[in-house]
């Protein structure tokens, strides 16, 4: 994924809102009725269309929008075998956040974040041994993102898959080396397929960050559950040229005060010691925006780039062109003009759900305007 041109590049994170009449087959296929013909048909086309419109909204690197998911736990538990949901499993990251503002998350979660969701937001838990299954739903997947490329050209592709660390708990492995070793190799075969595909992968991961919110943990467990995390990761990357992967991360749930978000500083050394080439982050989340300082004293290694946030998944206010060039440029400043993507916080549907965050048409909004801050941003920093 090296730069090729002088300009600064537009991504995003992956999950875009599903059109109306996909979430609505999706809605009648999991009540039982049998349309399996008319989905897939409809998910090919949703495809296509999102992939257009990423283009015409000025993306480069473009992905399905995730259109065949879902939901985050749903596609795990689509793909690989050994969990059962385990509703009432909490988070421990969000649990000073909860307690800070239960009024609050208490209408949030049920009537904006999960409110319009098309299965329940439910934890899974492995009680039975892994393996991958889901080889027909990538394939799916992966030829419908070809088929729309073929259509509509574009710089390059990209396809999120989750981190081992963030499947589910165990509750049948003796042991977590064991369990997350099996789902490193379950997982395994989904990121070779990617790969394989001639697309880059991406790896979804709030996970890492997420360790240092736990309080249960101490401070020397957090330390070494995040170095085990990244040795899981590395383990299950490997042989996979590091140039084709990328790697995201976000620090909390979406919209909401976040006084207790992880700040950056507390894992980002151990994110580099993951072996991808790219790294995508919240930076236009407020409470975020400042951490750009952080690359003033963490050096960013040989033949890596960051792919900060510029644009916010949690906030229906489109960011002018003007603020995302300057935040671009304060990266660029600091790692170099050449190792700086333009991105998103997150994504803007991890469920498939009639009630975004962000409404389908802003998200179209945001992503010209962050072509616009691009432009301007590359403009400057290469004198043109």
């Amino acid at each position: 994924m090296s730069q090729q041109e002088p300009r600064i590049l537009t991504t995003h994170v992956g999950s875009l809102p599903r059109p109306t009449r996909l979430l609505d087959l999706m809605k009648a296929n999991i009540e039982g009725t049998d349309n399996r013909a008319e989905l897939e048909n409809c998910i090919r086309e949703s495809v296509i269309e999102s992939v257009q419109q990423q283009l015409a909204d000025g993306i480069d690197i473009v992905t399905d929008g995730e259109m065949s998911k879902v939901g985050f736990f749903a596609y795990v538990r689509d793909r690989i075998s050994g969990f059962e949901p385990r509703p009432g499993a909490g988070y421990a990251a969000f649990e000073a956040e909860v307690e800070a503002f239960p009024e609050y998350y208490s209408e949030y979660f049920g009537k904006a974040m999960l409110g319009g969701n098309l299965v329940p937001f439910v934890p899974v838990v492995c009680t039975g041994p892994v393996s991958y299954h889901g080889v027909a739903q990538l394939k799916r997947d992966l030829g419908n993102l070809a088929d729309a490329l073929k259509i509509t050209p574009a710089h390059s592709a990209f396809v999120p898959s989750v981190a081992p660390t963030g499947v589910g708990s165990n509750a049948f492995y003796e042991n977590e080396g064991d369990y997350l070793s099996a789902i490193a190799e379950a997982l395994r075969v989904e990121y070779k397929a990617i790969i394989d595909a001639g697309f880059t992968l991406q790896i979804d991961d709030p996970f890492l960050p997420d360790l240092f919110a736990d309080r249960h943990l101490t401070s020397v467990q957090i330390r070494q559950k995040a170095t085990d995390y990244v040795t899981i990761l590395n383990h299950a990357l490997r042989g996979i040229p590091q140039e084709k992967i990328r790697y995201h991360t976000c620090y909390s749930i979406n919209e909401g005060p976040r006084i207790h978000d992880v700040p950056f500083i507390e894992f980002v050394r151990y994110m580099l010691d993951l072996n991808v080439s790219d790294y995508s982050f919240e930076a236009g989340n407020v409470r975020h925006e400042h951490e750009y300082h952080i690359w003033e004293q963490v050096k960013l290694p040989e033949g890596k780039r960051l792919i900060p946030g510029v644009i916010c998944h949690a906030s229906n206010t489109v960011e002018h062109p003007e603020l995302i060039a300057e935040r671009l440029i304060r990266f660029a400043e600091r790692v170099g003009r050449d190792n700086v993507l333009a991105g998103a916080d997150c994504g803007f549907s991890s469920q498939a759900t009639y009630k975004t965050e962000v409404h389908p048409t802003i998200v179209r909004e945001k992503f010209r305007a962050l072509r616009a801050g691009a432009e301007i941003a590359s403009k400057k920093l290469w004198r043109r």
